[in-house]
């Protein structure tokens, strides 16, 4: 078949597909349709085309069921793209690179992952660094208490890995403490050079990820146990990861990579599942050969936007491993204590998994629900969130879209009204961050679309907003596109208010790291829509004290358990799901799954 025959492809797709064909040698149908479906898959999140999972199955890309058509059988497929000129083998500088485990990419994707798994396994290979044992063993004496206890700390192991390895990748769910663990990490590497201080950069993906980052390490900095000798040597400053490798503006390109590397002895990322794979690789290549590397997120949350799913990948995808006995001695040694060790890759030693909530007790409904959703039980979710004894989760029927601004009103106006009763920046910013609606889809009824409509009328109704001037004061905005010459990137929240220093004139504010303020006059701003709900997607990041979160009437392919579980655990205090049994139940059903090669690179399977 040729792709042109059906309407599943964008035209972007059908256009790279004629592309190959024109300067293919031998151009045929095959090829069209591969050259389509990568393109395809890779905008869908996939970093490459698994041709063994599609090869003669019927086209059906993500639910959307191909008239029939079934895809060449693997065997042919592959002589056919092998022969076309087009098609070359990972090394060959070629518009497509097909591996030996017949895989598909993009030859820029394959680039990017080549070189992201070569560096991770360079920096695994040479995490042999323990420095002063004795200056260690006292830094995490003075964090942690050395009481006898059934198993490890796990965040003193994180912090033990994080001082020892060049790379370390910390995975925990909200309340773990991994913004305690990355500023004792800091504490611990600044205590082996007090004389010399290592430079580290802190930075995450999004202006909103890193000002938390930023605000927990001030924050953790001030605990007592913090030696004197280091609180100064602690970098306070957190920068979007755009930022620190500086975006040349008008291209794709940064002004540090593998020539010109950053100034740094260490980078830490926050928030490194919302990270894509030209971005981390970027930022790898960018780093001096001797720098470390430390990774902090949550593998369960949903994936980066664009393609990959790193964090994912260098995790295992959640399978659990052991560290390796020469790691578990020499923790030991250290600390006195025990730590299961066994065979397995050189990976395993810079992982971290923290298991303990310090945020949410056993009780609670959040830890409960996102527990079960990410085990896959979705019957036991919905009978926790229908439990009338539990407090800080709450199901709801969802209701018919006619119906559906009558059930918001109260939510919204207890929601939005104390921010929009205020002028003074701070306290709107603070009142705006406890309270957001979230969407599973940007369009239909449940989208993000209609319920930032449906709220403006709520609140229009009531005379808090006047929508009718589209810079009216309080409108809430997400910026969608980065702005370099500005300095705002995609994620940045910003509130429009009225400035007293130009006669009342609109402005829209948006809060600088420092906590102050940056006032934009909104001809200037970049691609932006009002932000009273947002998608699921937009979110990470973000945290607010309660969340509505909304889902579609019908099954969908991106209602997924990552989703409803990053969904429901940007709450701190309480969590409402709005929709329907048997769509729950099946989005629970649904993981993401997302084709790649890093896996296999790091982990030999």
């Amino acid at each position: 078949m040729h792709p042109e025959d059906t309407d599943l492809f964008s035209e972007m797709d059908l256009q790279f597909a004629r592309f190959m064909a024109k300067i293919s040698s031998r151009p045929h149908d095959a090829l069209s349709l591969a050259a389509a479906m990568v393109s395809r898959a890779t905008g869908n999140g996939h970093v490459c085309l698994d041709l063994k999972a599609v090869a003669g199955q019927p086209l059906d890309l993500e639910g959307d069921h191909g008239n029939g058509f079934v895809c060449p059988g693997l065997s042919p497929w592959v002589k056919s793209l092998r022969s076309s000129g087009v098609v070359g083998l990972p090394g060959d500088e070629m518009p497509l690179i097909l591996d030996e485990n017949h895989r598909l990419y993009l030859f820029r994707y394959w680039e990017y992952e080549f070189l992201l798994a070569k560096r991770i396994n360079d920096l695994v290979k040479t995490s042999d660094n323990y420095g002063d044992e004795v200056l260690l063993k006292k830094g995490l004496g003075g964090f942690f208490d050395g009481a006898d206890r059934p198993g490890p700390d796990w965040q003193e192991v994180a912090c033990f890995a994080g001082a020892t390895r060049r790379l370390c990748v910390v995975s925990g769910g909200p309340g773990t403490g991994k913004s305690t663990v990355v500023s004792r990490i800091l504490a611990l590497i600044a205590l082996q050079q007090v004389e010399n201080p290592p430079q580290m950069a802190l930075v995450a993906p999004t202006g909103k990820a890193a000002q938390r980052l930023q605000e927990a390490v001030r924050t953790a900095v001030e605990d007592p146990r913090f030696p004197e000798s280091v609180r100064e040597k602690i970098p306070l400053e957190a920068s979007t990861i755009h930022r620190l490798l500086g975006p040349v503006s008008g291209s794709p390109f940064f002004w540090h990579h593998a020539e010109n590397p950053l100034v740094v002895d260490g980078v830490i990322v926050d928030e490194a599942s919302m990270v894509d794979l030209p971005l981390m690789s970027k930022l790898v290549q960018a780093l001096p050969a001797h720098a470390r590397l430390i990774l902090l997120g949550d593998q369960d949350q949903l994936a980066s936007v664009e393609a990959g799913a790193i964090l994912g990948d260098i995790c295992d995808r959640g399978i659990p491993h052991s560290h390796s006995r020469e790691f578990s001695a020499r923790y030991r040694k250290i600390t006195g204590r025990n730590l299961p060790g066994g065979p397995g890759p050189a990976i395993q030693d810079s992982l971290v998994r923290l298991e303990k909530n310090y945020r949410f007790g056993e009780e609670s409904g959040i830890k409960g629900v996102s527990t079960a959703v990410n085990l896959g039980k979705g019957q036991d979710a919905l009978n926790i969130l229908k439990k009338k004894s539990v407090e800080d989760v709450l199901w709801v029927s969802l209701p018919d879209p006619a119906a559906l601004p009558g059930a918001l009103k109260n939510r919204v106006l207890s929601g939005y009204r104390p921010y929009l009763e205020t002028d003074d920046p701070e306290e709107a910013f603070h009142a705006l961050e406890r309270f957001r609606i979230m969407c599973a889809l940007r369009k239909g009824p449940y989208g993000v679309v209609s319920l930032n409509n449906v709220v403006e009328k709520i609140l229009r109704q009531e005379n808090l907003i006047s929508p009718e001037d589209r810079w009216y004061p309080g409108r809430p905005i997400l910026v969608t596109r980065n702005d370099y010459t500005l300095g705002l990137f995609n994620g940045d929240v910003g509130l429009v208010l009225p400035d007293p220093n130009t006669g009342e004139e609109p402005r829209a504010f948006f809060r600088k790291q420092d906590g102050t303020f940056r006032k934009i006059h909104p001809a200037r701003l970049p691609e932006h829509e009002t932000v009273f709900a947002m998608t699921v997607h937009k979110s990470q990041g973000s945290e607010f004290d309660e969340v509505v979160l909304i889902l579609p009437d019908q099954p969908s392919a991106v209602l997924t358990r990552e989703l409803i579980y990053t969904g429901l655990t940007r709450a701190r205090k309480k969590g409402e799901i709005w929709g329907r049994e048997e769509v729950f139940l099946d989005g629970v059903s649904r993981r993401i799954e997302r084709s790649s090669g890093l896996r296999e690179a790091l982990w030999g399977k």
